[in-house]
């Protein structure tokens, strides 16, 4: 689809070669401890956000609360700083690619394996309420598993959520990926994967990067292509939803389908 624009700490480090090699380790006191500075720092955030939850933190306090598991012997506010400039905001650093990741000064195989630990209990928290469930009542609960999984992506992502004949979820299938403002979609593969999980009904969704739920032509053409082969085969599409940063564009409320 082308688009007109385009929490206690570990003793040790996950890895053999932690990020050390791109940011300086804090010397250690004599007792072997980290200095109280750090521990302090440390100390302080753990306590508000025991006491406060996540809103009494700025979302780079948040990030250096995951970056303690990941580097136990130096100062992350710095790299905490660092993912914020680069990405915007805690979720796109929790969403970019591991290969986006590690261009950041800093970030090594524990960054990554931290954040995408982050990422993946996101989604499966999120999906674990549309999974098996009845989706048409339960609306809001897939748009957000919808913004969960898509809207911070800096590809666009094509999904298809196959439903049985009682509009219960019953696979959620990422079919196509591709680059910041298209990704190869064939009718014919979506409906042929429906029939495999003898589907009854379909919803798509992507995501547009540039924030913009705004349907492109191209974006039309293949829904409508999509909802033809559907009806051909007594499959009933129920709607194509794109999901932007900040909203989301349903094409039956739309007006498109």
């Amino acid at each position: 689809m082308r688009r007109d624009s385009a929490f206690a700490e570990p003793m040790m480090p996950l890895f053999a070669e932690d990020e050390a090699t791109a940011v300086p380790v804090v010397p250690e006191t004599p007792q072997g401890r980290l200095p109280s500075y750090i521990r302090d720092h440390r100390r302080r955030l753990r306590d508000r956000f025991l006491e406060g939850g996540a809103t009494a933190l700025p979302d780079y306090e948040l990030l250096e609360l995951v970056l303690f598991r990941a580097i136990p012997r130096q100062d992350v506010k710095p790299l905490a700083r660092r993912l914020m400039d680069v990405f915007g905001d805690f979720n796109r650093v929790i969403a970019a690619s591991p290969a986006r990741l590690e261009q950041v000064r800093g970030v090594g195989a524990a960054v990554v394996l931290e954040l995408k630990l982050i990422e993946a209990a996101a989604q499966r928290m999120a999906r674990s309420r549309i999974l098996q469930r009845e989706i048409i009542s339960g609306w809001d609960a897939l748009l957000d598993y919808c913004r969960t999984v898509m809207a911070h992506r800096e590809t666009e992502q094509f999904r298809v959520l196959f439903l049985d004949r009682r509009n219960v979820l019953i696979a959620d299938e990422q079919q196509a990926q591709g680059t910041v403002d298209h990704v190869p979609v064939y009718p014919r593969e979506v409906v042929k994967r429906a029939l495999e999980l003898n589907a009854s009904a379909l919803i798509l969704v992507h995501n547009h990067p540039s924030g913009d739920p705004t349907p492109s032509e191209a974006d039309v053409a293949m829904t409508q292509a999509v909802a033809r082969a559907a009806e051909a085969l007594d499959l009933t599409l129920h709607d194509h939803l794109i999901v932007g940063r900040g909203s989301e564009l349903s094409f039956r409320s739309a007006g498109y389908l």
